[in-house]
């Protein structure tokens, strides 16, 4: 037999994308079914081949309980049709998280499987609340329990009375709906109710919320916090009010629509998630092959002939490069990109741009480029849509060619759940990187929601002036609009001090 994994039981860890392990995205790389828990981050799934399947838990049954049975058949199942199969699950798969149940079923019907640990709630909890669970001198033992039990039942698995002795930090998983029962219990049993207790909601999230209150008056504390949440008990918690740091983050909690296609979006959200915010990603737009490479294959025949190859968006360059062979096709042409990730997306070939305009704009390109190409010939690669312009201001001075390299499409539908927040208003704020952008989101929303963006909530975020005509165009008011028209001029946007306090 095979003894190669076909199931491999992955930590997802507690919620921060970031803290998935590099193990873990090798294992999603390769998977055929990824079944993976509610609290995952569908953005880990981002790792995962295009073709891989995608099945959440909660499609199996609806309570945790009825699940359990399904969930290690379809493992099972699965693996036996010759899949790769990952189980995606929140936290660490064999802390609290039922893995050894799963793990155990595989091996009684003999697929072969790995664990991959993964960042228990514990662990991130406590480092992103700033709480040590240990600290010399005030701390030297941790104690994991379940609260899911309730202490005050007849005989409770756990030892309360024991671990209200307990000479270190207490950490209570599932426990957020008992939370005065189990507090009640352990003072009874001996431990001070002074002792200090933190409970952390979505930890490592943007959404994380933490409230600190002895453990007498923690229950009564957080009735604005829900489930999930974990419980920190012990002198510890103290130190939290010198070592908190991300809940300073400047953009913590603000839910923040980025509309951009996926594989496009990853750089401005990882920045986005690290200054504290809840990204949403909902591409309205899908970056395709044009339907015909027949011109841009001709004009590639006859490189020679042109003088300036220019670039208006990083798309524009990877549909162009893939084109060639050999990139001494390229010969002695010259180069010119738009903008810092058009240059990026060049350099990532090895080729150094000539021009690039010291304003991010079609326009500033045109300018730029006028001294070069009087009487040259220039090549121009970009979408099959868009604006013009450049094509417009250049062939009055030099011989112009346009190519598409590639296609830039309407997506039919928007992501329901998405657009379910933006109409009740869950939503902060709404990215807009391009015309074509703006219009397509438009295109695909209700009154409601067309309604709430004419009342400037949420606040629209605008790459350019360009983008901020168009968007006005649709009656929607601009919030923000970016000074470097950038991903990184829109995250300075969103964190000056302005933005801040609208």
């Amino acid at each position: 037999m095979d003894s190669s994994p076909r199931v491999f039981l992955v930590g997802a860890g507690p919620g921060h994308p970031g803290l998935l392990t590099l193990r873990a995205v090798e294992c999603l790389r390769q998977a055929d079914l990824v079944l993976y828990d509610k609290l995952v981050p569908t953005r880990m799934l981002d790792h995962a081949r295009p073709q891989a399947e995608r099945i959440c838990i909660t499609e199996l049954g609806p309570r945790h309980c009825e699940r359990i049975a399904p969930v290690s058949q379809m493992l099972i199942d699965a693996a036996r049709q010759g899949k790769c199969v990952v189980r995606l699950k929140g936290g660490d798969p064999l802390l609290f998280g039922r893995g050894g149940e799963e793990a155990l079923a595989l091996h009684e019907a003999n697929i072969p499987f790995e664990i991959v640990p993964g960042v228990t709630a514990a662990l991130g909890a406590g480092a992103f609340a700033g709480i040590p669970l240990t600290h010399r001198g005030i701390a030297s033992a941790v104690a994991l329990v379940t609260g899911h039990e309730n202490p005050e039942k007849g005989e409770p698995a756990l030892d309360w009375q024991a671990l209200s002795r307990f000479p270190g930090t207490l950490v209570v998983y599932m426990g957020f709906a008992r939370l005065a029962a189990i507090a009640r219990t352990l003072i009874d049993n001996g431990k001070p109710a002074n002792t200090p207790a933190a409970v952390i909601q979505l930890a490592t999230t943007g959404a994380q919320q933490t409230v600190v209150a002895s453990l007498s008056e923690i229950a009564a504390k957080v009735a604005t916090l829900a489930s999930p949440a974990l419980c920190i008990i012990g002198p510890v918690v103290a130190l939290r009010e010198q070592l908190t740091w991300f809940e300073k983050r400047p953009l913590l909690g603000r839910r923040i629509l980025v509309c951009r296609p996926r594989h496009q979006a990853q750089e401005l959200v990882e920045r986005l998630e690290q200054l504290g915010a809840v990204p949403l990603v909902m591409p309205v737009v899908e970056i395709r092959p044009p339907n015909d490479w027949e011109a841009a294959d001709a004009a590639i025949c006859r490189l020679s002939h042109f003088d300036w190859l220019v670039f208006t968006s990083a798309n524009g360059v990877h549909g162009f490069l893939s084109r060639l062979r050999d990139l001494r096709e390229l010969g002695r042409i010259r180069l010119a990109a738009i903008g810092p990730a058009t240059a990026a997306a060049l350099r990532g070939y090895h080729l150094q741009p000539d021009l690039i305009p010291d304003d991010y704009r079609s326009e500033s390109l045109a300018t730029a480029l006028r001294p070069h190409v009087a009487g040259k010939r220039v090549l121009l690669a970009r979408a099959d849509r868009g604006r013009e312009l450049l094509q417009e201001e250049l062939q009055a001075i030099a011989e112009v060619q346009q190519v598409t390299v590639y296609s830039q499409v309407d997506i039919d539908t928007a992501d329901p759940e998405i657009v379910d927040q933006l109409r009740i208003g869950e939503i902060d704020d709404v990215i807009l990187t391009s015309s074509n952008i703006a219009r397509s989101l438009a295109r695909l929303l209700d009154e409601p929601c067309h309604a709430l963006l004419r009342s400037g909530r949420p606040r629209i975020v605008s790459i350019s002036p360009v983008t901020s005509t168009a968007i006005r165009e649709l009656g929607w008011p601009v919030a923000m609009e970016a000074k470097e028209h950038t991903m990184e001029g829109i995250v300075k946007a969103l964190t000056e001090p302005a933005a801040q306090a609208r």
